[in-house]
């Protein structure tokens, strides 16, 4: 059910759940589990009053708290991989576009079976728009399904592709940079403490030398840290990514990576503080974001450069102290590539459309709604159809784009059905962790991570 206002929410808790301005103690703790988190879930995302959602999502955070999950950075675990203190694995960073509650469930099951705590949960700029989820809505589906599930740990939140997009900066740089401050300064007020500053797509092949193309990229990407390290929590060091080379361009070169720095470096020195700088580094080796369709709807064989990802990898780690190189566009790749990552020192990797694949190509999807969301592509998405596309290759592309339309419909489905889809996602998510070797690294976590309880006021509804 969905609680209609704040006081049907308050009355619901009684019994499970005491609040006041500090945070939440629970009074029966298996019972919030079992018979309220899942309406409270669905309230913070579907409640028809903004004060109740807001409400809703206060006690799923503060309730996250008092269980001993909290939203947390990584940089500390990349900071020891960068000393060469762990290593051995990468750390999945997982963006999740359809059923957040459903799937983030599944991954949590795979963790708990496997031991994992190293792995990441993201959005992306563009998806933030076509799946309809703010910052604040996709953070609390998250912790409500670690809360369901019994997960205790540092939650991983980060934003992916905060992307400044070369044809809007073309038009209105001032513009399109605020934008994507503001979204920055959203998804920290909302628990994203791990942000992906994407100023790739700047990047100018036309300049005679590597350094100055990648002046505007570098030029931006410190700019953007100073502003990140100004808005992070007393006792948070958010942790930062930048990114050298667009993924689905050309692929990414060690001199490239060598000229970034510099210029990042020098430009953070500029400012006269002594900043803490990106802790990781996004390349291209041959991948494209969501894979590429062929004319019957399956999905092309990637040629990924392996060894680029290595040296790009081992320079990051020896030279600048990162933890390593990030590989974006994997999730589409067959099962048996994945063993390679953690082999040649990569960082992390991102995982998004293989798992929007599982849901939408699912024998439990039904398929009258498959079909209702292909309908409405043909009438909204038509302008997208390339000359020559079969419809295959059409709906790939475009289907991402249905999920925010449809998200209720999604959320609604039968609970045989979400259990089934879950039950797939969870086992996809046992391999990957298997293949990248992030079981049992809880431990590893939990040493070299300590997340701060950051205080959250309560909204006006519940003051």
């Amino acid at each position: 059910m969905i609680y209609d206002n704040t006081v049907m929410l308050k009355k619901a808790m009684e019994g499970v759940l005491t609040f006041d301005a500090t945070g939440v103690r629970f009074l029966d703790e298996k019972r919030f589990r079992e018979e309220r988190i899942d309406d409270l879930i669905r309230t913070a995302v579907f409640g028809p009053e903004e004060g109740t959602r807001a409400a809703a999502r206060w006690l799923i955070r503060r309730a996250g708290a008092a269980a001993g999950i909290r939203s947390a950075s990584i940089q500390g675990l990349y900071e020891a991989m960068g000393r060469g203190e762990v290593s051995g694995f990468t750390v999945p960073a997982i963006n999740i576009r359809a059923l957040t509650y459903e799937t983030a469930q599944a991954v949590f099951r795979a963790a708990l079976a496997s031991g994992a705590g190293a792995m990441i949960f993201e959005i992306a700029r563009s998806e933030i728009d076509y799946t309809r989820q703010r910052p604040a809505e996709y953070f609390c589906a998250v912790m409500a399904a670690a809360l369901k599930t019994g997960y205790r740990g540092p939650l991983f939140l980060q934003g992916d592709h905060f992307q400044v997009g070369a044809k809007k900066y073309a038009k209105d740089p001032g513009a399109e940079v605020k934008a994507v401050k503001d979204l920055i300064w959203e998804a920290i007020d909302a628990g994203f403490y791990n942000i992906d500053i994407d100023t790739s797509t700047l990047v100018d092949l036309t300049q005679t030398t590597v350094k100055r193309q990648q002046a505007l990229n570098y030029g931006l990407a410190a700019e953007m840290t100073t502003m990140i390290r100004d808005l992070e929590p007393a006792g948070v060091t958010v942790s930062v990514g930048g990114e050298i080379g667009e993924v689905g361009g050309k692929n990414s070169t060690v001199e490239e990576l060598h000229a970034f720095m510099e210029g990042y470096r020098e430009t953070l020195r500029k400012s006269g503080e002594t900043l803490k700088g990106i802790s990781k580094i996004s390349v291209q080796t041959g991948t494209t974001h969501g894979g590429i369709p062929m004319a019957d709807g399956s999905v092309a064989k990637v040629k990924l450069d392996f060894d680029t990802l290595q040296k790009l990898s081992a320079v990051a780690r020896t030279e600048y102290g990162m933890a390593g190189a990030v590989q974006h566009g994997a999730s589409t790749l067959p099962n048996e590539a994945f063993d390679r990552f953690p082999a040649t020192g990569t960082a992390e990797i991102h995982l998004a459309t293989g798992f929007q694949n599982i849901v939408y190509d699912s024998p439990s999807f039904p398929p009258a709604l498959r079909e209702r969301i292909y309908e409405y592509l043909k009438r909204e998405a038509v302008s997208e159809r390339k000359e020559g596309d079969t419809e295959e290759q059409f709906f790939y592309k475009t289907r991402k784009k249905g999920i925010g339309p449809f998200k209720r419909e999604m959320w609604d489905l039968p609970e045989t059905i979400r259990k089934a889809l879950g039950a797939e996602l969870e086992a996809q998510f046992a391999l990957l962790f298997r293949k990248l070797n992030v079981g049992n690294t809880l431990e590893a976590v939990n040493r070299f991570v300590t997340p701060v309880d950051i205080p959250l006021p309560p909204p006006a509804g519940l003051a």
